[in-house]
């Protein structure tokens, strides 16, 4: 097994732990890292996988409600709620791996950890993320430099943010005249 797929696995398992028992949990990680593996680059990995998760799971979880629209979070299966927030933490913050190579890791884990439907559940969320996360870099980014009135004394988030990306998104969303998609049009007509 390839060393970032076992910790990534090692990192799933945590998380879900973290998630079912508590906070608290996190003083174990390295300790558990080190009972499941010899190898200091996948303890390492998954260290910064379940530190960076756990710690922006807020945002994270916020872009997961966007695109679940008709799925309350806490009813979605505890294993496929941590790898949707694993994989979006790595999509956006760990350079190693493009975004495809994460989903399909993704996909895999939902596979053989979770249920039968989860791969597909998991695909759908995660290539609805990646086109916000990363087709959404630029327009987040020119939404984030236009202040308000109201958010004169506010910080804008960064630009290329999760925070960044749902404005723009929700800006480009109410923008738009009822029956338009956000896709772009086809030019085959049926």
């Amino acid at each position: 097994m390839r060393k970032r797929t076992r910790a990534r696995e090692l990192a799933l398992q945590f998380l879900y732990q973290i998630d079912l028992i508590g906070e608290d949990t996190l003083r174990d990680l390295e300790e558990f890292l080190a009972a499941e593996s010899k190898e200091p680059e996948v303890r390492r990995f998954a260290s910064d996988l379940v530190r960076g998760t756990w710690s922006g799971r807020v945002e994270i979880d916020e872009l997961i409600r966007k695109i679940a629209k008709n799925w309350d979070l806490h009813r979605m299966a505890a294993l496929d709620r941590n790898i949707l927030r694993m994989a979006i933490y790595e999509m956006r913050h760990a350079d190693a791996a493009p975004p495809k190579v994460v989903i399909n890791e993704a996909i895999e884990l939902g596979k053989r950890y979770s249920t039968q439907h989860s791969g597909k559940f998991v695909n759908g969320i995660l290539d609805r993320a990646k086109q916000l996360l990363f087709d959404g870099v630029a327009r987040s980014a020119a939404a984030s430099v236009v202040p308000t009135a109201l958010d004169e004394e506010a910080e804008a988030p960064p630009p290329g943010s999760i925070a960044s990306t749902l404005e723009a998104e929700t800006e480009a969303e109410a923008s738009q005249r009822p029956g338009e998609s956000l896709q772009p049009a086809t030019s085959a007509q049926n």
